[in-house]
């Protein structure tokens, strides 16, 4: 049975669009990317791999970063969203600003100071070796479940709108999808990566500009008609302060916006190692205000073309999709806009997807060769065939989970990712905070038990909290819940220490 999520495709099997275009266009996009990683990739070792010799321009990082924050996840959900949400989600997104100002005035210096090249280093000599591999092992499942859902949600797409039609089976698709990211991140790495991220932002960014005056075209309106069209329409409220306990509420998503920014980028290796390829913590810093700054408006451009698809199918007579995440692709591909606008959201979606799942598959490669395989240690001429046999692996872990989404998966992708990193990434969140703010030394050999203990309890509270809690529901206030309890279980196995607070 094939999931849910693409029901719409089946329906619509873009009729409008030929395959064998759709397939083109994808070839010679990837082209153009393998082509970027030949030029950049020239001459690269370990050190260009992992974070690109220090050496990167803060604005072509900065720019890059955009792509591989907001994912395919954000460019097919973030608009479908508006429907039920309305434009909440700018909450949290004026959250992830306070985030991402801790990240740059207090994360980056203390990751500069120490030289890291992957952050969990941090965790090596603050608590022990079985806390730093906790944490690096926290951060492959985080990443690995992330951007398998990423990566499933545009081999699907990729597998109905062509390959389906050439008779290629899904499996197929998948190990293609994440053979071409290797191909052109195999020897540049990060190095490569900051260039390519790019090129796909311009890609996806285009292609949601390009919707929006296509919609404009379609309803004869201007630019001016259609800023007062999304003002004026019943999904553009942004502030919610009247319930306490419903999701929507300011406070939830303020709060819940900055703790994901900062667990999700500051203490995440992938969006991290982009940072500590700048030339020095000024050029880093430069890349993170700029960067979140240009996000906000970014986010702002999404949930506007969610309101006009909205308005747009509305005025069609066009029935909205049980599943929201399925209405942008419905509108772009199913004939009701023009075949460009089709062309576009496959070329756009790519982009999304790829800028995030290629700085994934290097991050995670980083983070098992420094944190689990000491690659640092080992002789000279083996790392680069170590490096090598790693980033094959986590290609092929990459399929295997993507290939068990496809057979479980039956939620809302965006919020299936958000769900996912409020457990997984609760237990990094909780362990950066006890080392920065306290003294205290852990008993290395328990940190493990209480990682794992904060999420379960978390998943509890969450399943019961209507009952448990007079009707209170968690949204992604559940990262702090899962943070403040690593902390206090981390306290709880901890004594005093003559260590120096960092």
């Amino acid at each position: 049975m094939k999931p849910v999520l693409f029901s719409w495709l089946e329906q619509n099997n873009f009729e409008s669009m030929s395959p064998i275009l759709i397939l083109s266009i994808i070839a010679l996009y990837f082209l153009m990317l393998v082509v970027v990683g030949r030029i950049t990739s020239k001459g690269a070792n370990n050190d260009d791999f992992f974070i690109g010799k220090r050496n990167s321009p803060w604005p072509v990082v900065a720019f890059g970063m955009i792509g591989a924050s907001l994912s395919g996840v954000t460019f097919i959900s973030v608009p479908g969203w508006v429907g039920t949400t309305q434009f909440s989600y700018m909450q949290m997104v004026l959250g992830y600003l306070v985030g991402y100002a801790f990240i740059a005035l207090v994360l980056m210096p203390l990751y500069y100071r120490l030289n890291l090249t992957s952050i969990y280093s941090y965790f090596q000599d603050r608590f022990g070796t079985v806390s730093y591999r906790t944490g690096a092992w926290f951060f492959l499942l985080s990443r690995t479940i992330g951007s398998a859902f990423r990566l499933y949600l545009v081999a699907g797409v990729l597998q109905l709108a062509v390959f389906d039609a050439l008779g290629v089976p899904f499996v197929v698709t998948v190990i293609a999808t994440i053979l071409l990211i290797w191909v052109y991140t195999a020897e540049g790495g990060i190095k490569t990566i900051i260039w390519t991220d790019t090129l796909q932002t311009v890609f996806m960014l285009l292609a949601v500009v390009l919707t929006i005056l296509a919609i404009g075209s379609e309803l004869n309106l201007g630019l001016s008609e259609l800023v007062a069209t999304v003002r004026d329409s019943e999904y553009s409220r942004v502030f919610f302060f009247e319930n306490g306990n419903g999701p929507k509420f300011f406070w939830k998503q303020f709060l819940g916006g900055a703790f994901i920014a900062v667990v999700m980028t500051g203490m995440d290796q992938d969006m991290m190692q982009k940072n500590l390829s700048c030339k020095n913590i000024g050029d880093a810093q430069k890349n993170m205000f700029s960067f979140s700054v240009v996000l906000v408006f970014v986010n702002l451009l999404f949930l506007s073309l969610g309101a006009l698809l909205y308005v747009f199918a509305s005025s069609r007579g066009i029935e909205i999709p049980t599943r929201t995440d399925d209405l942008y692709p419905l509108l772009a591909t199913g004939g009701h806009l023009p075949i460009a606008i089709g062309v576009l959201f496959i070329l756009g979606l790519i982009a999304a997807a790829y800028s995030s799942a290629d700085s994934a598959l290097a991050a995670l490669t980083t983070s098992f060769c420094i944190d689990i395989l000491d690659i640092q240690k080992r002789p000279k001429e083996q790392q680069t065939t170590i490096r090598k046999r790693v980033h094959i692996m986590v290609s092929a872990v990459m399929v295997v989970v993507i290939l068990i989404f496809r057979a479980v998966n039956d939620d809302s992708v965006i919020s299936a990712v958000f769900t996912a990193a409020g457990y997984t990434y609760g237990p990094l969140l909780g362990l950066f905070a006890f080392g920065m703010i306290t003294k205290r030394a852990v008993r290395d050999n328990l940190t493990p038990i209480i990682c794992i203990a904060s999420p379960i309890i978390c998943y509890v509270l969450n399943l019961y909290s209507v009952e448990l809690m007079n009707g209170y529901k968690f949204g992604f206030e559940l990262l702090i819940l899962n943070g403040t309890l690593t902390f206090l279980g981390l306290f709880l196995i901890s004594k005093k220490s003559e260590l120096k607070l960092t």
